[in-house]
C-alpha cells in the first residue's frame, strides 16, 4: 500500500474517483501503477476482489479523493467477484474508470525472457519453460477475458515505459463522459493495436512521404496539412468515416459502453493516419469527451 496520498480533503469533499488497474501479466501494470502514484492517486497493488467494498468505503471515510487499484491474475480463485463489486462501486455512485492492459503474446514472451521471471500460472519444475509460458499465457486471457470486455483496453506491445505513462495520465484526465472516444494512429507495419473497435486503413489515400519535402514532417504539420486537405479522396474518406461513427456512437452509448477505440492506420503511421486521427477527433468533439494517441509519433517522442 502506497500511503504518500495525505487523506486532508474537508468533510465535504468524498472520494471522486476509482481506477482500476488490470490486465495481463506482463503488460505494463506496475509502470500505470507508479503513474497514477506520481498523479496523486492512493495507489495499492494486488487488492483482493472481496476486499475492494471495504478498503474503498474506509479511504471514503478518510476523504481520500482518488484511488487507484491494481488486480490480476494473482487473485485467480477471487476474479469471479470482481465484476460483481465494478456493478456496485458503480451504482453507488463513485465515478470508476478500469483500464485493462494487453500485449502481444510475442511481446509478453520476449518481456519475460528478458526479465527471467516466472508467469504467475506456470507450473514450478516444468522442463519445457517456453511452453508453459505459453500456456500459462493463454489461461490468463481465458480467466481474464470477460473483465477486459469490461473495461477501456490499452495495447501495450510497442510502447515504452515513458509513453504508457503518459497514455495513463491522459486516460484519467479526460473529463467524465458516458461514451469517451478514442482516436489512435498506428503504422500497420509495426501491426494492428489490440485495443482497437474499429480499424480503418487509409493506406489507399494519396502519400506525402514520396514528396521529399513532407517527408520529415507528420500529419500534424501545416504543410502536410495542406497536401492531404488538396486531396478529394481524403476529405472524402474522413468524411464517410466521421459519419459511420455518427451513425453508431448512439448504438454503443446505450449498449453502456464507456469507452471506444477507433484506430486509423496507415504504412508508417506518420501522415496519412495522424491527419485523419487529429480531424476525426475535432469533428467528433461535440460528441463528448475524445483522447488522442498517436502510437507511432508517441514512441518517437519518449526517452
Amino acid at each position: 500500500m502506497n500511503p504518500t496520498l495525505s487523506a486532508t480533503a474537508p468533510a465535504s469533499d468524498p472520494l471522486r474517483e476509482l481506477v482500476l488497474i488490470t490486465g495481463i501479466s506482463g503488460s505494463g501494470k506496475s509502470v500505470a501503477l507508479h503513474a497514477l502514484e506520481d498523479a496523486g492517486y492512493f495507489c495499492v497493488d494486488n487488492l483482493p476482489p472481496e476486499l475492494i467494498e471495504t478498503f474503498v468505503s474506509l479511504e471514503h471515510s478518510r476523504f481520500t479523493p482518488r484511488i487507484a487499484i491494481a488486480v490480476d491474475v494473482r487473485s485467480a480463485r477471487s476474479l469471479p467477484h470482481l465484476l460483481p463489486v465494478m456493478g456496485k462501486l458503480r451504482e453507488s455512485g463513485i465515478a470508476m474508470k478500469t483500464i485493462f492492459l494487453d500485449a502481444s503474446t510475442d511481446a509478453l514472451v520476449r518481456r519475460f525472457s528478458e526479465t527471467r521471471r516466472r508467469h504467475p500460472l506456470s507450473p514450478p519444475g516444468d522442463s519445457d519453460a517456453h511452453h508453459a509460458l505459453m500456456e500459462a499465457i493463454n489461461l490468463e486471457r481465458e480467466l481474464l477475458s470477460d473483465l477486459r470486455q469490461a473495461s477501456s483496453v490499452v495495447d501495450t506491445s510497442e510502447l515504452r515505459p515513458a509513453q504508457l505513462r503518459s497514455w495513463i495520465r491522459s486516460f484519467v484526465q479526460a473529463p467524465p463522459a458516458k461514451l469517451t472516444l478514442v482516436f489512435e494512429s498506428f503504422a500497420f507495419k509495426h501491426g494492428v493495436p489490440l485495443d482497437a473497435d474499429f480499424v480503418f486503413d487509409v493506406r489507399v489515400l494519396p502519400n506525402p512521404y514520396y514528396i521529399r519535402e513532407l517527408r520529415p514532417q507528420t500529419g500534424r504539420d501545416p504543410d502536410v496539412i495542406a497536401y492531404l486537405e488538396s486531396q478529394p479522396e481524403v476529405g472524402e474518406m474522413v468524411a464517410q468515416i466521421e459519419t459511420f461513427l455518427r451513425r453508431w456512437l448512439p448504438a454503443f452509448e446505450q449498449d453502456q459502453r464507456s469507452y471506444l477505440t477507433v484506430a486509423i492506420g496507415c504504412t508508417g503511421g506518420q501522415h496519412r493516419s495522424v491527419y485523419c486521427v487529429e480531424q476525426l477527433a475535432q469533428r467528433l468533439r461535440d460528441r463528448g469527451a475524445t483522447l488522442v494517441r498517436h502510437r507511432e509519433l508517441d514512441a518517437r517522442d519518449s526517452p
